[in-house]
Protein backbone atom coordinates (compact mmCIF):
# COMPACT_ATOMS: atom_id res chain seq x y z
CA UNK A 1 0.00 0.00 0.00
CA UNK A 2 1.67 3.30 -1.28
CA UNK A 3 -1.32 6.11 0.20
CA UNK A 4 -3.29 6.01 3.15
CA UNK A 5 -6.60 8.25 2.74
CA UNK A 6 -7.62 10.34 5.59
CA UNK A 7 -11.43 10.85 6.00
CA UNK A 8 -11.34 13.76 5.22
CA UNK A 9 -9.76 13.18 1.27
CA UNK A 10 -13.27 11.02 0.94
CA UNK A 11 -15.57 13.66 2.80
CA UNK A 12 -14.19 16.48 0.79
CA UNK A 13 -14.13 14.98 -2.61
CA UNK A 14 -17.96 13.71 -1.94
CA UNK A 15 -19.13 17.30 -0.82
CA UNK A 16 -17.35 19.39 -3.23
CA UNK A 17 -15.10 18.76 -6.29
CA UNK A 18 -15.36 14.64 -7.04
CA UNK A 19 -19.28 14.80 -6.30
CA UNK A 20 -20.23 11.10 -6.67
CA UNK A 21 -22.82 11.71 -9.00
CA UNK A 22 -21.13 14.30 -11.50
CA UNK A 23 -17.28 12.84 -10.98
CA UNK A 24 -18.03 8.72 -10.99
CA UNK A 25 -14.64 9.01 -12.92
CA UNK A 26 -13.11 9.84 -9.58
CA UNK A 27 -14.58 7.09 -7.83
CA UNK A 28 -13.70 4.82 -10.30
CA UNK A 29 -10.11 5.59 -10.70
CA UNK A 30 -10.14 4.95 -6.53
CA UNK A 31 -11.54 1.42 -7.31
CA UNK A 32 -8.69 0.90 -10.03
CA UNK A 33 -6.05 1.92 -7.14
CA UNK A 34 -7.81 -0.32 -4.57
CA UNK A 35 -7.88 -3.40 -6.79
CA UNK A 36 -3.94 -2.54 -7.87
CA UNK A 37 -2.81 -2.31 -3.56
CA UNK A 38 -1.76 1.42 -4.03
CA UNK A 39 -4.45 3.10 -2.08
CA UNK A 40 -6.17 2.00 0.88
CA UNK A 41 -6.89 3.43 4.56
CA UNK A 42 -7.56 2.14 7.55
CA UNK A 43 -10.65 0.45 9.77
CA UNK A 44 -10.87 3.47 11.86
CA UNK A 45 -11.41 5.84 8.27
CA UNK A 46 -14.39 3.11 7.85
CA UNK A 47 -15.59 3.51 11.03
CA UNK A 48 -16.10 6.83 10.59
CA UNK A 49 -17.07 6.60 6.94
CA UNK A 50 -20.18 4.16 7.30
CA UNK A 51 -22.00 5.88 9.69
CA UNK A 52 -23.20 9.41 7.69
CA UNK A 53 -25.89 7.05 5.61
CA UNK A 54 -25.34 8.91 2.60
CA UNK A 55 -23.93 8.10 -1.19
CA UNK A 56 -20.13 7.90 0.40
CA UNK A 57 -21.11 5.61 3.13
CA UNK A 58 -22.73 3.09 0.80
CA UNK A 59 -20.05 3.31 -1.38
CA UNK A 60 -17.19 2.60 1.21
CA UNK A 61 -19.53 -0.36 3.05
CA UNK A 62 -18.55 -2.20 -0.57
CA UNK A 63 -15.24 -1.54 -0.18
CA UNK A 64 -14.52 -2.81 3.67
CA UNK A 65 -11.45 -5.18 2.20
CA UNK A 66 -9.48 -1.85 1.14
CA UNK A 67 -9.30 -0.68 5.07
CA UNK A 68 -6.98 -2.08 6.93
CA UNK A 69 -6.57 -3.18 10.38
CA UNK A 70 -4.35 -1.09 12.94
CA UNK A 71 -4.14 -4.23 15.58
CA UNK A 72 -0.82 -5.58 14.40
CA UNK A 73 2.46 -4.32 17.19
CA UNK A 74 4.15 -2.31 14.98
CA UNK A 75 1.08 0.15 14.17
CA UNK A 76 0.29 -0.15 17.94
CA UNK A 77 3.81 0.92 19.20
CA UNK A 78 4.09 3.92 16.82
CA UNK A 79 0.48 5.27 17.93
CA UNK A 80 2.03 4.92 21.73
CA UNK A 81 4.77 7.25 20.08
CA UNK A 82 2.62 9.54 18.87
CA UNK A 83 0.21 9.80 21.70
CA UNK A 84 2.96 10.23 24.20
CA UNK A 85 4.46 13.09 22.02
CA UNK A 86 0.80 14.82 21.45
CA UNK A 87 0.04 14.34 25.21
CA UNK A 88 3.90 15.71 26.64
CA UNK A 89 4.29 18.89 23.63
CA UNK A 90 4.46 22.10 25.12
CA UNK A 91 1.83 23.95 23.03
CA UNK A 92 -0.52 21.51 21.92
CA UNK A 93 -3.89 21.83 24.30
CA UNK A 94 -7.20 20.43 24.85
CA UNK A 95 -9.78 19.61 23.83
CA UNK A 96 -7.71 19.60 20.63
CA UNK A 97 -5.55 17.41 21.93
CA UNK A 98 -8.45 14.43 23.24
CA UNK A 99 -10.21 15.00 20.05
CA UNK A 100 -7.31 14.28 17.46
CA UNK A 101 -6.59 11.26 19.75
CA UNK A 102 -10.41 9.77 19.77
CA UNK A 103 -10.70 9.74 16.26
CA UNK A 104 -8.40 7.81 13.46
CA UNK A 105 -5.77 10.51 12.45
CA UNK A 106 -2.95 9.13 15.13
CA UNK A 107 -4.13 5.26 14.04
CA UNK A 108 -3.55 6.58 10.51
CA UNK A 109 0.18 7.90 10.78
CA UNK A 110 1.19 5.04 12.89
CA UNK A 111 0.01 2.80 10.24
CA UNK A 112 1.64 5.05 7.84
CA UNK A 113 4.21 4.93 9.82
CA UNK A 114 4.80 1.06 9.86
CA UNK A 115 4.14 -0.11 6.21
CA UNK A 116 6.15 3.36 4.74
CA UNK A 117 2.69 4.80 2.84
CA UNK A 118 2.07 8.35 2.37
CA UNK A 119 -0.58 9.82 4.05
CA UNK A 120 -3.71 11.53 2.10
CA UNK A 121 -5.39 14.32 3.42
CA UNK A 122 -6.50 17.55 3.31
CA UNK A 123 -5.61 18.60 6.23
CA UNK A 124 -2.40 21.75 6.47
CA UNK A 125 0.33 22.30 8.69
CA UNK A 126 -0.70 24.39 11.60
CA UNK A 127 2.31 26.75 12.84
CA UNK A 128 4.64 24.85 15.33
CA UNK A 129 3.47 27.39 18.19
CA UNK A 130 -0.18 26.48 17.87
CA UNK A 131 -2.92 24.68 20.44
CA UNK A 132 -4.37 22.38 17.29
CA UNK A 133 -2.87 19.33 16.45
CA UNK A 134 -3.41 18.49 12.84
CA UNK A 135 -2.16 15.63 10.66
CA UNK A 136 0.85 17.13 8.51
CA UNK A 137 2.21 18.36 11.54
CA UNK A 138 2.66 14.95 13.37
CA UNK A 139 3.38 13.26 9.99
CA UNK A 140 6.48 15.97 9.71
CA UNK A 141 7.12 14.66 13.32
CA UNK A 142 7.77 11.07 12.95
CA UNK A 143 8.80 11.39 9.33
CA UNK A 144 5.59 10.41 7.76
CA UNK A 145 5.13 11.29 3.95
CA UNK A 146 1.85 13.28 3.38
CA UNK A 147 0.04 15.02 0.62
CA UNK A 148 -3.50 15.94 -0.51
CA UNK A 149 -5.78 14.48 -3.02
CA UNK A 150 -4.36 16.36 -5.76
CA UNK A 151 -0.94 16.03 -5.18
CA UNK A 152 -2.06 12.15 -5.39
CA UNK A 153 -4.07 12.69 -8.08
CA UNK A 154 -0.88 13.74 -9.94
CA UNK A 155 1.36 11.80 -8.81
CA UNK A 156 -0.32 8.67 -9.94
CA UNK A 157 -1.34 10.64 -13.20
CA UNK A 158 -4.73 10.10 -12.90
CA UNK A 159 -6.80 11.51 -16.25
CA UNK A 160 -10.81 12.21 -15.45
CA UNK A 161 -11.34 12.66 -19.14
CA UNK A 162 -14.65 13.29 -20.44
CA UNK A 163 -15.60 10.79 -23.08
CA UNK A 164 -17.80 12.91 -25.07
Amino acid sequence: MNYLLDSNAYIQAKNFYYRMSICPGFWGWLDFNFQHGRVGSIDMVYDELVHAGDDLSSWVKQRKAVFMAVDDEATQSNFGEIAQFIVAHKTMREPHVSNFLSVADPWLIAKAKTIGATLVTQEVLVPDNSTKVKIPNICREFGVSYCNTFDLLETLKAQLVFPG
